[in-house]
């Protein structure tokens, strides 16, 4: 491909994501600059663009964190609730119109320490939403404490002798507690985030996309492992990429991040269509 096509079709790009973004309203955003966060916004711009989706029966729901900010620069409907609590309002949302694609955008603070319980149950119910979990390993707007997914010997501002705590596996979470689609990817390796997020929104029920991304503001820095760049050069080196588009074998080493599909069952019934069979029977006058 000439220089000039490659060009072309990076304008191309450019311009789609310009058409989903509040420019004149929610920016400048408050993200570092260099921060994964901004390559996640991207990959599901593209993904809900290439799946042709009318914005308007996108939703998106976050908590609070730098992740959660997501919603309120991007062009859908949106709600920007409290922490931890993100997909007890998408189950709301859910609950009161089935039809709309709702995807719930959170980070490994807000989803796996207060958000906990939510994070299960929804799993558990198999209700049809997408979550995207932003894992950087660490709570990064509120000053870089640990977070339940940070590396046992990894400092942070609350641990500046390193981490004695045992991390969360959140995929192996969510597949235990009986989420549907499970998937796992890093902000390096954008195409098959692209992908992962556009299976991830077409499955029926609980679907989870877990990203790992760089902090390198803090989790970088505290840790002395550099820039962006740096920590992206590490993913790269890190991630063993499995982009087959079937069940993965989970091979992990304490080196390796393990990534592409992990986990999809296509059997087990959805809840708001359980809920729709109940509606339905006893409007009959049948009870279930």
């Amino acid at each position: 491909m000439s220089i000039a096509a490659k060009e072309a079709g990076a304008r191309q790009e450019s311009d789609v994501v310009l058409r989903y973004l509040r420019p004149h309203v929610k920016f400048p955003n408050m993200w570092c600059p260099g921060c994964g966060n901004g390559v996640v916004a991207t990959s599901l711009i593209r993904a809900i663009d290439k799946l042709g989706l009318d914005r308007d029966n996108v939703v998106l729901v976050s908590g609070i964190g730098c992740s959660s900010r997501m919603p309120v620069y991007l062009d859908f409907q949106a709600l920007h609730t409290t922490h931890g609590r993100a997909l007890a309002f998408a189950t709301g949302v859910k609950f009161s119109r089935p039809d709309l694609k709702v995807i719930v955008i959170t980070g490994d603070g807000d989803s796996l320490s207060i958000g906990g319980n939510h994070l299960i149950h929804a799993c558990r119910r198999n209700i049809d939403i997408t979550t995207i979990l932003i894992n950087n390993y660490i709570y990064g707007m509120t000053g870089g404490q640990i977070s339940p997914t940070t590396p046992p010997g990894a400092h942070a501002t609350t641990t500046p002798y390193g981490s004695a705590e045992k991390p969360f596996e959140a995929c192996d979470l969510a597949k235990g507690a009986g989420a549907t689609f499970i998937a796992r990817t890093t902000v390096y390796h954008t195409t098959q985030m692209d992908r992962l997020m556009m299976e991830a929104i077409q499955h029926k029920g609980f679907s989870l996309v877990e990203v790992i991304s760089n902090c390198h503001t803090y989790y970088g820095r505290l840790n002395r492992l550099g820039q962006a760049t740096a920590l992206l050069r590490m993913f790269q080196e890190k991630a063993s990429v499995q982009d087959k588009g079937t069940n993965m074998v989970d091979d992990r080493t304490k080196d390796m991040i393990p990534t592409g599909i992990i986990h999809r069952d296509s059997e087990k019934t959805e809840l708001c269509d359980e809920y729709q069979k109940l509606i339905d029977s006893l409007a009959k006058g049948k009870p279930a």
